[in-house]
């Protein structure tokens, strides 16, 4: 085989010299059972454990089975469906990339002598289909041994005499196709980062770098590798190992299959495998969400796996030379390759669901309970979700997910039973919709027991009363069975700030925080039974990881609001109706209540608001506030007095809590206060067998790009809570 060395400068280049080298009523992600210490008198059952045992669903959140999804998608799904989505006419590509660009790059000139009929074919006015049969043509020219090294090797040559600098590799012109054609592949410096376009331009997605390895020319020398035209009947699953390739060239061989390790090659780009005898493809290729061209051409395929369908980045897909099914040729000649590859997406069956996520019991650091009453007044149960509002989850920003499984009223039916099935006392959303919060998560948790607290973003208020119900925010449902809410408060991150002097007097205050319109909220709470007090703040921070700045600046404001919010509240007298002989506890200060601060903080754990939350502190000169200067905050530092701590922190954070294909990481989290809390009880990660199956949330089987996480605390007995 040939290997072949790439530039730093280049997207994809065919190379250098030529090298010798080688719903759901039955849920089956819910959490496990076990036991704890109880909760009601003569229970003897744990939190979960009677969720489980009273749930109106027959087992808690988790994945259904296709005979119990929501309506929206209970039906028999098979590969020869016909899929849901729009006309495929109106179809195209999911970022508005034009799915091919005419005209013939250098390599193509220095390796196939393209006859003037064929030049002129290759117009702004023939079809795509006419395009194909034309890269067909020139591929069926590419059959000898190394073809693209070799011509890869000539541009070298042809660039070194044209005095370009030999040590920095070649330079040959971004997009430069497998088969010698210059299609519209993004440009290097588009390439060598680490951000997907989705996570760039979603409002809810993250920072930090992806998951998988992705390569850069300074971690190899070559990212592809040729081994076309040498009639190979047989590839071994090493070239698999490779996990840095970017183009992988296995053209005219005698392969009759593709391993299913290929799934290991994330990064790769382009992958031709035309001129073979394949009969089948693996459904593994779904899994290379980094595909930008797959050539197919002159094979033995009859069809396509419709797991091929998660390929949203595929910009060019030859299949001339196959005998295929008529109905997928003729959507691929009629309406293009992202047609062709929204039907496979929207026939693709389920996959099967994921087992359920445990439950994971703790040992929490409080002292005994005289009875499994006082035990049980004493633990509750919170769960925070962002549960991806419908104006985000477009099919341009999730165009790896089945039209279906993206539609709002399938996704609000599952996230509504997840929620009831959890039976949390207190449930934190985010990216609540204001319509949806109103017309259907208010009445139909209301018949749960449920009452809701919710504010929009501060755009909201200047908007007509028509575009007010499309804007987002935070939702915080309480059970009323046990908890009464007593007050509640705003807080607009970017109004507060600017009501502070120092801050005023900063151009970025202007320029970078009041342009950002997140909120959180607080509800102040009180025990029916106990009269506990317990303060809940539910907050959603900026996205964009271009202004970690400003989410330092949001945090903070979010610690002082609550101080003041947990000092008028500690002066409060109790507003429940106490049991004769009874008495509320009383707090010496804020500080004192309980506390639990949740939500999606748009913040990994290596980020400075987790620096801050976690510590207590941040320095002005932190690498997070970028150099921009916000008053006291970065002339003196940011400071809070709560003992914060995550309540994962004691297993170490969730692997992720949002998982896309260009982001997979932690950003959602539950803080409690360790001076008056413990936590008792989590619930896990996803299986990770699972996960290795699936390209991105949502799906079937999670219906926001987020997972919920939930965990159990303990307030220590009267008898030992002291104040400050």
């Amino acid at each position: 085989m040939s290997g072949m060395t790439l530039s730093p400068a280049s997207a994809h280049p065919t190379g250098a010299t030529s090298a010798s080298s080688v719903g759901a009523t039955s849920f089956s992600h819910g959490p496990m059972v076990n036991p704890m210490s109880g909760r009601y008198p003569g229970s003897g059952m744990s939190w979960m454990a009677r969720q489980q045992a009273h749930s109106p669903f027959a087992a808690p959140q988790g994945t259904p089975p296709m005979s119990t999804l929501p309506h929206a998608v209970n039906f028999s799904v098979g590969a020869s469906m016909t899929p849901s989505s729009p006309s495929y006419a109106s179809l195209g590509s999911p970022h508005g990339v034009p799915l091919v660009k005419p005209g013939i790059s250098p390599v193509a000139s220095a390796s196939v002598t393209a006859s003037p009929s064929v030049a002129s074919a290759l117009t702004e006015k023939q079809t795509e289909w006419e395009k194909q049969l034309v890269y067909a043509e020139i591929s069926r020219q590419s059959f000898s041994p190394h073809h693209h090294a070799r011509a890869a090797a000539l541009a070298a040559r042809s660039s070194i005499s044209n005095g370009q600098d030999p040590s920095k590799g070649i330079q040959l012109p971004a997009g430069v196709a497998a088969i010698g054609l210059s299609l519209p592949v993004p440009a290097p410096e588009d390439r060598k980062g680490t951000w997907d376009v989705s996570a760039a331009m979603s409002p809810s997605k993250p920072l930090g770098t992806r998951t998988q390895q992705v390569y850069t020319p300074e971690e190899k020398t070559w990212s592809q590798m040729d081994m076309g035209g040498l009639k190979l009947k047989n590839l071994s699953d090493d070239v698999f190992r490779y996990t840095f390739l970017t183009s992988l060239f296995i053209n005219h061989n005698n392969l009759t299959s593709i391993s299913p390790a290929v799934v290991q090659l994330k990064n790769l780009s382009v992958l031709d495998a035309s001129g073979n005898q394949l009969v089948m493809l693996p459904p593994e290729l779904g899994m290379l969400t980094e595909l930008r061209e797959l050539y197919l051409f002159d094979n033995q395929l009859t069809m396509l796996p419709p797991e091929l369908g998660t390929l949203y980045r595929l910009q060019f897909l030859g299949i001339e030379g196959n005998p295929l099914q008529e109905n997928l040729k003729d959507i691929i000649k009629q309406d293009g390759v992202q047609a062709l590859i929204a039907y496979l997406r929207d026939s693709c069956p389920v996959s099967v669901p994921p087992p359920e996520r445990e439950w994971i019991a703790l040992d929490p650091d409080v002292p005994s309970y005289d009875s499994e009453e006082e035990g049980a007044n004493n633990t509750f149960a919170v769960l925070s979700y962002n549960i991806l509002c419908k104006k985000y989850a477009t099919a341009q920003m999730y165009g790896y997910t089945p039209s279906w499984a993206l539609d709002w009223d399938y996704r609000k039916e599952f996230i509504l039973q997840e929620i009831i099935s959890y039976g949390a006392d207190i449930c934190s959303l985010q990216e609540v919709e204001t319509g949806e919060f109103d017309n259907y998560f208010e009445p139909k948790l209301k018949q749960n027991s449920y009452e809701g607290i919710f504010w929009p973003k501060s755009r909201a208020k200047t908007m007509r009363e028509d575009e007010r119900v499309r804007v987002d925010g935070c939702a915080t449902f309480i059970n009323t069975q046990v908890y009464q809410i007593v007050d509640k408060r705003l807080i607009e991150f970017n109004q507060i700030a600017l009501q502070r002097s120092d801050l005023k007097k900063t151009e970025d205050i202007f320029n970078r925080v009041m342009t950002k319109d997140n909120i959180a909220s607080i509800a102040m709470l009180e025990h029916r039974k106990t009269g506990a007090k317990l303060i809940v703040a539910n907050a959603h921070m900026h996205w964009d990881p271009e202004f970690r700045d400003v989410k330092l600046v949001q945090a903070a404001v979010l610690m002082e609001q609550l101080e003041v919010a947990g000092d008028t509240f500690a002066k409060m007298p109790s507003q429940v109706t106490l049991e004769a002989g009874v008495s509320a506890p009383t707090y010496a200060s804020g500080k004192d209540i309980p506390t639990v601060v949740c939500g999606d903080f748009n913040s990994t754990p290596d980020s400075g608001v987790y620096e801050f939350l976690s510590q207590g502190l941040a320095p002005g000169n932190h690498e997070d506030f970028m150099n921009h200067t916000y008053g006291t905050y970065t002339s003196e530092g940011l400071r809070h007095d709560y003992a914060l701590r995550s309540a994962y922190q004691q297993i170490g954070e969730l692997p992720f809590t949002n998982h896309t294909p260009g982001f997979s990481g932690t950003i959602d989290y539950i803080w409690y206060t360790s001076n008056s809390l413990a936590a008792s009880g989590l619930l896990g990660e996803v299986d990770a067998g699972y996960l290795s199956r699936v390209v991105g949330f949502p799906n079937a089987h999670f219906p926001s790009d987020h997972v919920c996480i939930l965990a159990e605390f303990k307030m220590p007995p009267r008898r030992h809570v002291s104040s400050r």
